[in-house]
């Protein structure tokens, strides 16, 4: 049994870690959304010098997003604690850490694609395609899953479980079709944070 005042930190460590987290990974997204307006995938595969330094400020910013999600991940498994569902802990728990590995995979090709001229075209497809295929569909089933668990074990009010639901659906269905949708899951995991750090100081008042 863990002491009480360890489970009363926890709902602050998961806020925290998730602001972190989705400030991060929306200002790296921004940033390559900005320096390629049309897509990592555009079919002009130049990149201006002014580009090249955003797409680096995002390539540097997402792995301390990914760092800052690991934690927030975890703090949100220990507050559900002994009352968590093994099968939906597991997909929770498996979609998180597939997410995080997708997220780095298409960072370290969209690296790669800068550093390379001869396979530049190569490596932004490779990075749009684990990023908006693979990461966002991996984000979207820890969207519901976690919502799942929220509502399951009361933590979430109705409002927020409804627009996890919504945000995994638009993930799951609109993916790459419509730019800027990527902004859709820091935003449930900003909203979700600052519910956690509400909800921590209207317990202690």
């Amino acid at each position: 049994m863990r002491p009480e005042h360890e489970r009363l930190d926890t709902p602050r460590a998961a806020g925290i870690a998730g602001v972190v987290s989705a400030i991060l990974m929306a200002a790296a997204l921004v940033l390559v959304r900005v320096a390629l307006p049309g897509g990592i995938s555009g079919d002009d595969v130049h990149v201006d010098a002014a580009q090249r330094g955003a797409v680096r400020a995002a390539l540097t910013l997402l792995p301390f997003a990914g760092i800052a999600f690991l934690w927030f991940m975890a703090a949100l498994r220990a507050q559900a604690g002994e009352r968590e569902d093994r099968f939906v802990s597991t997909v929770f728990l498996g979609s998180g850490l597939v997410f995080v590995a997708t997220l780095f995979g298409a960072a370290a090709a969209a690296a790669s694609a800068l550093e390379s001229q001869q396979h530049a075209a190569f490596g932004r497809n490779l990075a749009y395609a684990l990023l908006t295929t693979y990461a966002l569909r991996m984000a979207a089933v820890f969207i519901l899953t976690t919502s799942a668990m929220g509502r399951r074990l009361r933590v979430f009010p109705r409002p927020l479980v409804g627009f996890g639901y919504l945000a995994a659906l638009t993930l799951l269905v609109v993916g790459a079709d419509v730019p800027w949708s990527e902004l859709v899951f820091p935003a449930w995991a900003l909203t979700v944070s600052l519910h956690m750090l509400r909800g921590r100081r209207i317990a202690q008042s």
